[in-house]
């Protein structure tokens, strides 16, 4: 397998904090790789060792097959979007599309050239006697992509690209910027501390916590079978059980996690089906969101399970009126995911 970019035992300290702690990575060639965790879990911090803008204590960097670690930004075969566009105010679109070209050199005719063709491949055919003021965030954001591109980068790296959009237009560039890197076949690799987003668009994406890795994986892969309670919990919604609580539904104490959709929610008085986890509990809380409803049950030894529901033939006045209800609550156990197994 070609690697686009490795990173070995890689740390970078910042006085008396320690933003990244021995991390080694290998992003292939081709690949959506996401960087996923919380502010000041480290993954920015990656993404600048990444691109030269910062180096590292420790460790090293390796850019398809070659050592990157002290190569400036310049000469390196990537490019960056940022989550604020960093486009230049004073310049139209195609002087901003076509400013790293213009620095380098190339001829007007050529820039001309390339500059129409990387907005044609997001989608702003015509746009570049405009000024960055006069377009829409989300156009604004292409912009950015389209100047990045123009330089056809072997690695693209996005630093929260899609913070700054609203929901809906979020949810749409993350749908072009799945066909646009399989359509260019470039590596991306995207920073990002949003867990929908990341499961939507990589290939594969690590979890950070406090500068360390904590898993590398598939989304079905960490999702479904999260390494440690913290990925279990920051990545979905995700139930932790252990001590009696565990035991009582599966005759062991260790830890165990099932997440909220695998879990059904009967009348108290059903009965769960041959081989089922289940146990009764009271609806503690319900938190009606459109095409699904949340509900947090309080059950045995006062452990509260989150479980999700469709709305299929319900309605908000319905579901919060099973505030306070008993319940019981039945899943599969092969979902019972035990953490450390």
């Amino acid at each position: 397998m070609t690697f686009a970019v490795r990173l070995r035992g890689v740390t970078r300290r910042f006085g008396a904090v320690t933003a990244l702690r021995d991390v080694s990575l290998d992003v292939a060639d081709g690949e959506y790789f996401s960087l996923l965790g919380p502010s000041g879990s480290g993954k920015t911090t990656c993404l600048r060792l990444i691109a030269g803008f910062d180096r590292p204590d420790e460790g090293t960097i390796e850019l398809h097959g070659t050592n990157a670690t002290g190569v400036p930004p310049y000469e390196r075969d990537v490019n960056t979007v940022f989550q604020d566009y960093a486009l230049f105010p004073h310049m139209t679109v195609a002087g901003n599309v076509g400013y790293g070209l213009r620095i380098r050199g190339v001829t007007r005719a050529e820039r001309e050239r390339r500059v129409e063709e990387a907005l044609d491949l997001v989608r702003l055919p015509g746009v570049g006697a405009r000024r960055p003021s006069e377009l829409s965030g989300g156009q604004r954001q292409r912009v950015a992509l389209a100047r990045a591109l123009v330089n056809r980068p072997r690695v693209l790296l996005l630093d929260e690209p899609l913070g700054a959009l609203d929901l809906k237009l979020r949810q749409q560039m993350q749908i072009e910027l799945t066909a646009l890197q399989e359509r260019l076949g470039i590596t991306f690799l995207h920073v990002t501390h949003d867990q929908e987003e990341a499961l939507a668009l990589s290939d594969r994406l690590a979890v950070f916590r406090e500068g360390r890795l904590e898993q590398v994986g598939t989304p079905a892969e960490v999702y479904e079978r999260p390494a440690t309670a913290f990925v279990a919990d920051f990545v979905g919604v995700s139930n932790l059980l252990d001590g009696p609580a565990a035991e009582a539904l599966t005759g062991s104490a260790r830890a165990f996690t099932i997440r909220p959709e695998k879990i059904r929610m009967l009348p108290e008085a059903a009965a769960a089906a041959p081989g089922q986890c289940s146990v009764t509990g009271r609806i503690r809380d319900v938190v009606y969101l459109g095409m699904h409803t949340r509900y947090v049950v309080e059950v045995a030894e006062g452990a509260l399970l989150t479980v999700v529901e469709q709305n299929r033939e319900t309605t908000s006045v319905d579901v919060h009126g099973h505030r306070g209800r008993g319940v019981r609550l039945a899943w599969d156990p092969a979902h019972n995911h035990v953490l450390g197994a």
